[in-house]
């Protein structure tokens, strides 16, 4: 069995879709949750239909970029660019305020077992 490398994207196709931009909005984490906030229209790049068309949903950056099949980097450049249009909202994760926001570790467990179980 052959294992292919995580990037096959052309890097041609990558440079035109980015319109040569290289630079990521950071502020996208892997798992922020991204959400269409309009239909596409007629003229937008095809790369940006299909996420308006994937978010209709909220949807983690990291699934996008695997619907698309484009890296990471790739997909955040594009979704900057449909935030400053307004296309899209981006709902990042919370992080608990302190040690003692976070769930009982016994109620962990017992929904970890009760998964175990299904």
């Amino acid at each position: 069995m052959s294992h292919k490398p995580v990037d096959i994207g052309d890097p041609d196709r990558l440079y035109t879709v980015t319109g040569g931009r290289s630079e990521a909005d950071d502020s996208f984490d892997l798992v922020t949750l991204i959400v269409s906030e309009c239909e596409p229209t007629a003229g937008m790049q095809s790369e940006h239909v299909r996420i308006l068309e994937l978010c209709q949903h909220p949807t983690a950056l990291v699934e996008v970029a695997a619907e698309l099949k484009m890296p990471i980097t790739v997909v955040r450049i594009l979704l900057g660019d449909l935030h400053a249009m307004g296309k899209v909202s981006a709902r990042h994760p919370r992080a608990a305020r302190s040690v003692a926001d976070l769930p009982e570790t016994a109620l962990l467990q017992e929904v970890l077992h009760g998964l175990r179980n299904l």
